[in-house]
This record gives structure tokens, sequence and C-alpha cells, in this order.
């Protein structure tokens, strides 16, 4: 038996057919990122298209986070007790029909109803990721593995900026979406033909770990997971220093750029593609740096004090070139990537087999805030506006997003704050296993 476990950690585990698995899935993310984030390169043309204002245009595309928040909790429950392999294909499919419906609608309500869908089928693809992951790839591996899907991810808000935003230039927003959506239809073909749920001869561990999962039941598991005051303090930090993604990378960042500094629409996208690359390079730098000093906390409360600097020095100074603009994007994303460290900070403060479940917490709050954020900055860059137009499009002064933009430094304060109130790891599990604590 020892000597078939060990021709299984040989050919399986950690293997290069075990990053071929990971990689295919994460594809997964990359997608649902784009579909994030897409609304920055095109919701001038959307408003237009549709007569919107910014808050309904800002309605409208958190209509998202409406469908990701509804399904973060079930989709973590059902990814734990079924194929991850079937559930994210289905979830792929509904967002991947959404985004093509969405694509060729000119009604609003059915335009809504795609962006919840969207948002729905984006609710499993984190967690179906680190559940893969967890087995395919032993412990000592899966920081490094969850660096490499985060990285997916941000590469897909990369695709969001520039490339996007170029090709609705070139064809219009709709066919830019159209085309969108037909690689969701490749990223599922992928998904079909190369993903496994584990490894063969991890079939049987799989079957006890459900039956594991089942004998405690969902609700008594669910319910030591929510009432973990950490778990809720984790969710709240990384939310509030994800907003810039929110903010600026997923809707406002490109019209913030042209209508208050004043420069192209290219020069933009460009700006804010150098958000995602900062998460991209940041993301794994203060994963490092956390490991490395044996603290959670000090680099949470060091990133949440840098990036308020940064992001008041990009708001608050006046005529800065491209090159600094470019500089000051790459630094809020690489200083606001301190929020990963919120992941495995949860995961040492909560029972091995309730892992899941409480990262959980932190797509829902992060979820909800992107219901309530992107609606409000809308409402806020509108509530002073002259009804002044430009070329068409809705015309902002420098005041109108002024009082919006608010809401980052703000929310680094207060992030500041709950990082304190955090139990510090020590970059250990504090918890025993769920059998000897629930």
């Amino acid at each position: 038996m020892s000597g078939e476990h060990g021709v299984r950690k040989k050919t399986e585990i950690n293997s290069a057919r075990a990053w071929l698995v990971c990689l295919v899935m994460s594809l997964f993310f990359f997608y649902e990122f784009v579909q994030m984030n897409i609304f920055d390169s095109i919701a001038q043309d959307v408003l237009v298209d549709f007569s919107l204002s910014s808050t309904t245009v800002g309605y409208l595309a958190s209509m998202y986070f409406y469908g990701n928040f509804l399904m973060v909790i079930p989709a973590g429950m059902l990814l734990d007790r079924f194929s991850t392999k079937k559930i994210a294909l289905v979830a792929m499919i509904v967002s991947t029909i959404a985004t093509i419906v969405f694509s060729q609608t000119h009604a609003l309500l059915l335009a809504q109803i795609c962006r919840f869908m969207a948002g729905m089928g984006a609710g499993f693809c984190f967690l179906s990721n680190i559940r893969l992951a967890s087995r395919w790839f032993s412990a000592n591996h899966l920081a490094f593995v969850t660096g490499v899907i985060v990285t997916m991810a941000m590469i897909g808000g990369m695709v969001a900026q520039t490339p996007m935003a170029v090709l609705a230039e070139h064809v219009g927003w709709r066919y830019a979406m159209l085309t969108n959506g037909l690689l969701g239809v490749l990223i599922i073909v992928l998904i079909g033909l190369i993903v496994r749920d584990q490894p063969a001869r991890e079939e049987a561990h799989v079957e006890t770990e459900h039956q594991h999962l089942k004998k405690y039941g969902v609700l008594h598991s669910l319910s030591f997971v929510i009432r973990g005051k950490n778990n809720w303090l984790g969710g709240f930090y990384t939310t509030l220093m994800n907003l810039p993604i929110f903010i600026l990378g997923a809707l406002w960042g490109m019209t913030y750029l042209e209508q208050v500094r004043g420069i192209s629409h290219a020069e933009a996208s460009y700006v804010i593609s150098m958000l995602f690359v900062g998460v991209i390079f940041g993301s794994p730098a203060f994963g490092w740096f956390s490991d490395k000093i044996l603290s959670r906390r000090k680099p949470m409360l060091m990133g949440a004090i840098m990036s308020l600097i940064v992001v008041l020095m990009m708001l608050y100074i006046p005529h800065l070139s491209v090159g600094s603009l470019l500089l000051l994007s790459f630094l809020l994303g690489f200083l606001t990537s301190s929020q990963i460290i919120s992941y495995p900070a949860i995961a040492e403060l909560n029972p091995i087999e309730l892992t899941a479940s409480a990262v959980s917490i932190i797509s829902l709050v992060i979820m909800a805030s992107g219901v309530i954020v992107q609606p409000l900055t809308g409402w806020l860059i509108g509530l002073h506006w002259d009804h002044q137009m430009v070329n068409g499009k809705p015309f902002y002064l420098k005041e109108d997003f002024m009082l919006a933009m608010l809401i980052m430094p703000i929310s680094f304060i207060i992030s500041f704050f709950v990082a304190l109130c955090m139990k510090e790891t020590g970059c250990k599990s504090n918890y025993p296993q769920l059998k000897d604590s629930v």
C-alpha cells in the first residue's frame, strides 16, 4: 500500500499533469475577471446605447455582484460535496451564455438579467480553483499555486482593459462582448477535455472526505464559520483593500483619467492595466514577505498605510504625467495586494475541513461590497453633474469625481484598524481538526 502511495506521489501529485489541470481550471477565474472588469472599457458606450445615467450604468454593472453574492456560500457547500469539474462546467456555461446574450440584447431588463447570471457563474470560480489545487498539490505547494491562480485572474483584469478597449473601439462594444463570449466557449471545451477532479488514486480519500462533511452537516459546519469574528474581519479587510479594483479597474478608472487627468482613451487603459500588473507582482511578494517574517498582521497594516499614501498622491497631486500615473497605478495595485494575506490567515484560524467555507465568507463580503460600492460611486459622480455632454457622452467635472473617489482613502484608513483587530497567527494553524473543535 505504501509503495502505491509513493508512486501516486511521484506520478500525479505536484506533477506536470497537476499543473496542467490547475492552469486550465484557472482559465475559469481568468474569464470571470474579464467579466467583472470589462465595464471599465465599455461603460460609456453602454451608457449611450441604452440611454442610461451614471447611476443606472453603475447598477447595471453591479448586477454581476448581486449574482456572485447570491452564489458564494452555496458554491462552497456544493464544491465540498460534488464533482468540481461538473459544477465548474455548469457555472462556466451559464456565465458564457449570459455574456453572449448580453452582447446582442437591446432591452435593459434582459441586460441586467445577463449580468446577474454571469455573476452567478462567477461565484464558483475561485473556490473551484482552490478545491482542485488542494487535491492535486501537497500542502507545501498550495501557497505558490494559489498565487499563480490569482495571477491568472489579474491577467484577466488586464485583458478587460486595453485589449477590450481597443477591440471595442474598432468593432464596437457589442462585437467585443460577443468575442468575449466565444472565448468562454473555448475555455469550456478545454476544461471538459483536460480537467479531472483529483488524481485517480485520490478518489477513495475524496469519498471519505465527503462522508466526513456529511457527518457534521451543512448547517453545523457553516454556523461554526459564521460565528468566527476573525473570518469577518478578514473579509472586511480584503474588501476594503480591494475597492480600487471595483472602482478604478472595473468601472470608473478610465473615465476619471480621461475627463479629469485629460489623457487619451488608450493612455487611460494603459494606466488602469498597470493596476492589475501591480497586483500580479504584489500578491506573491506580500505572501512571501508574510511567510518570511512569520506574521500576517504586520504586512496587512503596512499595506493599508502605504496604499493610503499612494491613493492620496494619485488623487490630489495636480498635473501628473502619464508616466507618473502609470507608476502610481502600479504601486496602488502592488500595495493593495496585502489583501491576499487574509486568505492564509483565515485558513490558519479555522479547522482544516472548513477552509473553503471560511474563504467563502471573504468572497461573500467582497461581492456585497461590489453590490453597494459601484452604484454608490455612480450616484456620487452624478450627484452634482450639470448634464454637460461631449461627443454624445456625459462629461463630469473634477469635483464630481473627487467626492466619489474619497471612498478609497477612507476605506484604507478603516482597513488599518480592521487589521489591528485581527488575531495574529504567526503563520501557524491555530485550530485542530473539525472533529475536535465543532
